[in-house]
């Protein structure tokens, strides 16, 4: 199966912090890997190099085989980034949102046009893109956060936090679209959660990381049988505990 991302000795070094220290881990295509850890564990210093926003000071990474480092232009043809904090323009309308980044990407009218329609079934908002932004619950927008970061069908997509804030129901909606667009388009996912039952339901592989260091990889059945753990919270804790004592 091809590698769509191949992380590689990666590290960041801030001042006298070593954010991430030498990880490797890499994602086939059409999988999800989920990149789990504490506050301040590395994932979103890791996720911004992969992303080309930070320079890694040693290692690389490559997306679709293009460093991060020698290709950055390339990488971001190839990727999208939904941060957490994401919003959108709260005077436009979804449609002319879906729009104005789809026009982001190219001035291809059909192409534009292609872009919106794919947001459009996506996202599942209907008739309420024609709604200003303003007037959608969080859930409606993170859908339609959702759908303009897929639109181009990128070979990864990066998602920190897909369901931040979201009530249980909107946050199963978001989570189907995820494993649909992998399952059905082959597009490969990394993201970040705090939330276990996400993790353990949305993954294929996952990765726990701690004081910048990857800890443990593996399908959530191996990562408990492993620990001798009954869910995911508990493999958790143990690995990041086994940490801190060393």
């Amino acid at each position: 199966m091809a590698k769509v991302l191949e992380v590689k000795e990666l590290s960041k070094q801030y001042s006298k912090v070593l954010a991430v220290d030498r990880i490797s881990f890499d994602i086939n295509e059409g999988e999800i890997f989920a990149l789990i850890g504490p506050n301040g564990a590395g994932k979103t210093t890791t996720i911004r190099m992969i992303s080309t926003l930070l320079t890694p000071t040693s290692g690389d990474a490559s997306v679709a085989g293009h460093s991060i480092i020698k290709a950055p232009d390339k990488v971001r043809e190839s990727i999208t980034y939904l941060p957490d904090e994401a919003g959108a323009y709260k005077q436009m309308t979804g449609i002319k949102y879906l729009r104005f980044m789809a026009g982001l990407f190219t001035s291809d009218i059909d192409k534009l046009n292609a872009y919106v329609e794919r947001a459009k079934n996506i996202c599942g908002l209907g008739d309420r893109l024609g709604d200003k932004i303003g007037t959608y619950s969080r859930g409606m927008i993170r859908k339609l956060l959702l759908a303009r970061a897929v639109m181009t069908k990128p070979k990864l997509a990066i998602l920190d936090e897909p369901t931040s804030g979201l009530d249980v129901l909107n946050a199963i909606e978001i989570r189907k679209m995820i494993k649909k667009l992998a399952e059905e388009e082959g597009m490969s996912f990394l993201l970040s959660s705090h939330n276990m039952l996400e993790i353990e339901f949305v993954s294929d592989r996952i990765g726990i990381i701690s004081k910048g260091h990857l800890m443990v990889t593996g399908r959530a059945d191996e990562l408990k049988e492993r620990y001798q753990a009954p869910n995911l919270e508990q493999v958790f804790e143990r690995v990041v505990n086994e940490n801190e004592v060393h």
